[in-house]
């Protein structure tokens, strides 16, 4: 059992992770705080083995946090700055999550944890958590009909005709989502597959709406389709 401790200075942030830990069995959410030196005593006095770390925060930064810390507990970085992604690695933490943090992703780093390899390959992301407008927005899988790339941003097209927006790469997306559902068929389009309406030579009509199907994409697009239709 991984007792765990949330430390970010953004609450909408600690609201998410919290979430998460709660839908895994073997992790305990212990707390989550907004003020790193009380974390750092609640590590230093053995209340907590795992700490989902922000890197920018007041009063001491995560780098700092980890040099005070030592091997006392196990960390998993939590940061919207991928600059300090190799400089998080030199304190050998299990996982580096770039904000928005999709369930899917936050799967994956728990599953780093070798006493949890077992009991987290069950788990099924069904929603995530993109930022758009300054805010976190819960977005469930099932509500989603397809993501466009749209020069900085993607568009999350939704079953109720909703569009929204967010800064977060299509090739990210395309990593935390879950593939038995979502398919990219272009290098502007990632649709769901339970949407599709009908497929052609080199388009799909996914709720109504046709989006073409990119050479470079077909043979998987095909494969994944074929694959469905034998199961």
């Amino acid at each position: 059992m991984y007792k765990c401790l949330v430390i970010d200075d953004e609450p909408l942030a600690l609201d998410v992770l919290a979430a998460y830990i709660n839908k895994v069995e073997n992790l305990q959410l212990v707390d989550v705080t907004t003020n790193p030196v009380e974390g750092l005593l609640r590590v230093q006095a053995g209340e907590v083995n795992l700490v989902f770390l922000d890197i920018e925060m007041p009063g001491i930064t995560g780098i700092e946090f980890m040099k005070l810390a030592g091997s006392n507990c196990k960390i998993i970085i939590t940061t919207a700055y991928p600059q300090f992604a190799l400089q998080g690695y030199e304190y050998n933490v299990v996982d580096y999550l770039l904000k928005p943090i999709s369930l899917s992703r936050f799967t994956k780093a728990i599953e780093k944890l070798p006493a949890l390899q077992t009991a987290t390959a069950s788990t099924q992301a069904e929603y995530m958590f993109v930022k758009s407008e300054y805010k976190l927005v819960r977005v469930d899988f099932s509500n989603i009909v397809y993501l466009e790339a749209l020069r900085d941003y993607v568009a999350i097209i939704t079953v109720d005709g909703n569009k929204i927006l967010t800064l977060q790469s299509l090739a990210a997306f395309d990593a935390d989502l879950p593939h038995t559902t979502f398919v990219r068929i272009h290098k502007s389009y990632i649709i769901n597959i339970s949407k599709i309406n009908s497929i052609e030579k080199n388009k799909v009509v996914i709720n109504n709406i046709c989006l073409p199907v990119g050479e470079t994409y077909r043979a998987a697009f095909q494969k994944k389709i074929t694959g469905l239709r034998e199961m």
